[in-house]
């Protein structure tokens, strides 16, 4: 097997995609198996792994419907769904022999450990898998942006972003059969075109820093580890 290019990585799942491909239940645990496969096997090559993954499997914030949460409760309640997800991953990877530790934004201390930056830190030098929850902590932010900035404070050498579609494209590829699909994008250019790539405050936030983006589809088995190995697939957004 070819070692892996990069010495550590965030990766940021979508809730949607514990679902499985029926997506007829909250969490399908054989998806999050094939999942955890792959990570392990991520692990075991010696990349350092941090994991934010979405919450809306369980709950998207209804905002704008009759008898909805205003936005602030609804954000705090899709971070309470991403603490369910954060656990059933960790239990999958565990029962694989990973060693991971779920750290919140909010706290809840029976369930999991506050997030502290050195701590997080500590772990993934243990070679612990550490899953980040909760977002940010704060309402009126995605998980997109989670992850941005958690791979930025862990000094991640990229942000993989992983999705149900072969990368970025010009337009959506699940409504459009002849959209034309990215192999390498700036990150001013995913802002201006409005691509969908992650929100703009998660964009902007590894402009910032210079932190690549690398979107590619999860439901194809092995995609984790060819992205690893530096494999061309799915779309890499980069600097200017």
């Amino acid at each position: 097997m070819a070692a892996a290019v990069y010495r550590r990585i965030v990766l940021k799942l979508s809730g949607e995609a514990l679902m499985g491909p029926k997506r007829q239940t909250t969490i399908d645990f054989e998806t999050v198996d094939r999942f955890c496969n792959e990570i392990a096997e991520a692990h075991r090559m010696g990349t350092s792994i941090g994991l934010v993954v979405g919450g809306g499997n369980i709950f998207r914030c209804a905002q704008g419907f009759a008898g909805g949460p205003d936005r602030p409760t609804g954000d705090y309640m899709g971070m309470l769904a991403t603490v369910i997800n954060a656990l059933a991953i960790q239990a999958c990877l565990e029962d694989k022999g990973v060693a991971t530790r779920v750290m919140t934004a909010i706290e809840m201390r029976p369930v999991a450990e506050p997030y502290i930056r050195r701590r997080a830190l500590r772990h993934l030098e243990k070679r612990r898998v550490v899953i980040f929850g909760a977002g940010t902590g704060n309402p009126f932010f995605t998980t997109d942006t989670a992850a941005a900035l958690r791979a930025n404070e862990i000094g991640a050498d990229i942000l993989f972003k992983a999705t149900r579609v072969d990368g970025v494209f010009d337009s959506d590829p699940m409504k459009n059969p002849t959209a034309r699909k990215y192999d390498e994008i700036t990150f001013t250019d995913a802002l201006a075109k409005n691509l969908g790539v992650m929100d703009a405050t998660a964009i902007s936030l590894c402009r910032e820093n210079n932190l690549p983006i690398l979107v590619f589809n999860l439901t194809k088995p092995g995609s984790i580890i060819k992205a690893l190995q530096g494999e061309p697939i799915g779309t890499i957004v980069r600097g200017d």
